[in-house]
């Protein structure tokens, strides 16, 4: 049976660092300690590939490398059996990404990415893995000022409420300290 650990928590707060070692523990209780990174960043300027290169670099190499931008859920089922632990890094890069493919037309795709967000979810819920999910807090800030942002905003807290909701632990890190809120 699977088990969800759902880490969210704001920008270098901490939350990939605690992840690869809460990843690191559960891998070390398995017969195999076979690890999968599921990066869904995509490098699009200089300055994300830089990112992207120093945050491979910061993993350890026992970590296989599986980037996945758009098709999660597809994704989580197909590596299903491969992995004691997989990582998920991360859920608002993903969010992102989808939006993204709808260009202009943003304003049409709430209720589409909901429901993608709630195929992950029910995928998350029949995976015989343990998975550790990444997530940014992004509404504990301002309100943005445009609808786009506000829209990702809202968008984001509703998924991460999803995803905690499923999740059997959940991590506010902040300041690099994790705290347990499930």
């Amino acid at each position: 049976m699977g088990h969800i650990i759902f880490i969210t928590g704001g920008a270098r707060s901490g939350k990939s660092a605690y992840a690869l070692h809460v990843g690191g523990q559960i891998s070390n209780l398995s017969p195999y300690g076979r690890k999968a990174f599921i990066a869904t960043a995509e490098a699009f300027d200089e300055e994300m590939k830089e990112r992207i290169t120093l945050h491979k670099k910061a993993r350890p190499s026992e970590w296989e490398t599986i980037e996945e931008p758009v098709t999660l859920r597809e994704k989580l089922h197909k590596i299903e059996g491969l992995y004691d632990v997989v990582l998920v890094d991360c859920l608002t890069l993903w969010l992102s990404n989808i939006l993204s493919s709808y260009g202009d037309r943003f304003e049409i795709c709430p209720h589409i990415v909901k429901g993608k967000i709630e195929d992950l979810t029910t995928a998350l819920k029949t995976i015989s893995y343990k998975v550790i999910i990444i997530s940014n807090e992004v509404g504990q800030g301002i309100v943005p000022e445009n609808k786009t942002a506000r829209l990702f905003r809202d968008l984001s807290g509703w998924m991460n409420q999803k995803v905690a909701s499923v999740a059997d632990e959940v991590y506010l890190v902040t300041c690099g300290i994790p705290v347990k809120i499930k």
